[in-house]
């Protein structure tokens, strides 16, 4: 998981907080209104430039999460789409964050989140290639099955002092009324392929913002402390519309809320601000990528240099 030069600094993780209105946009959603969504991105600096991998959705009915785009920039700005990915290659009802990584053997793999038709149940699949253009869904393997009392998504995984670590968004499906609930929970790998669950990492507070669910989205490591931003929301009606958290811990498997309240969120709407993933540039400075809510209930894309 990347490290930072910010020492045990208390403005740190605060100072990387969003400011959309600093914001460029980075992509549009598919349409206009409620349920169009470009977002869910994941990030990484390679020898020649940004590369992106992100979720296009259409509303309930109309395709769902139907596409994830992988894309190269050479400013972190303006991307160019290299790769489309449909729910369709995967035989998903929809599809949702993707964790785009890079090996420290220098292959790339796309970890890929899929709804199983017809259930509230979320697998996780991986593809593994060259160079991002290259992932192919025919070669897809299932990574975290999740089983029949929880759906698995959203992971987040980074490569730290030999071994893989993971923070996914698990759902419980006993009762399809309460699937929307999430927490998340953390696994180690010695290969990316084959983990083991250490617990519940970070899970809502009762009474908060945050009670109804908790899904890390980016971490890192800064000064022996782990930091977290996480996407919270208080009631099932805020599903689609969580807004931004901070978390930290000694340990990875064990994060702490560490405000009363959201930390960022849209000024439109529902207010949802998500998805956020913090990269790394030359030099100190930082790269955010984030799913926002605007002004006609559609999501976009957007970054800020920090």
């Amino acid at each position: 998981m990347p490290a930072t030069n910010s020492g045990n600094s208390p403005e740190f993780p605060a100072s990387l907080l969003p400011r959309p209105d600093q914001s460029e946009l980075v992509a549009a959603p598919p349409g206009t209104g409620p349920g169009y969504w470009a977002g869910a991105p994941s990030v990484v600096m390679s020898e020649d430039g940004v590369y992106i991998a992100y979720r296009l959705r259409r509303p309930l009915g109309a395709g769902r999460g139907y596409a994830v785009k992988v894309a190269r920039s050479a400013d972190g700005v303006r991307f160019e789409t290299i790769l489309t990915l449909t729910s369709e290659q995967f035989a998903a009802e929809s599809l949702e964050r993707p964790a785009l990584v890079r090996s420290p053997a220098g292959r790339w793999r796309l970890y890929v989140s899929c709804a199983t038709p017809g259930t509230k149940h979320w697998r996780v699949e991986v593809l593994d290639a060259v160079h991002p253009s290259r992932f192919d869904a025919r070669q897809r393997v299932v990574v975290l099955p999740g089983d029949a009392k929880t759906g698995v998504k959203d992971p987040v995984i980074r490569h730290h002092d030999g071994s893989w670590h993971l923070w996914a968004s698990c759902h419980p499906l006993t009762d399809p009324s309460e699937a929307d609930q999430m927490v998340t929970d953390y696994a180690t790998s010695g290969d990316g392929l084959e983990w083991t669950w250490h617990g519940t990492a970070l899970a809502g507070r009762p009474g908060s913002w945050d009670s109804r669910g908790t899904r890390v989205t980016a971490v890192w490591q800064t000064g022996g402390v782990f930091a977290a931003f996480y996407d919270g929301r208080a009631s099932a009606a805020e599903n689609y519309e969580e807004r931004t958290g901070v978390a930290v811990g000694m340990e990875p498997s064990a994060l702490v809320a560490t405000d009363p309240g959201p930390a960022a969120q849209s000024r439109h709407g529902g207010h949802g601000l998500r998805y956020l993933d913090v990269l790394a540039l030359p030099g100190g400075r930082y790269r955010l990528y984030y799913e926002l809510t605007r002004a006609d209930g559609a999501h976009e894309l957007r970054t800020e240099l920090r």
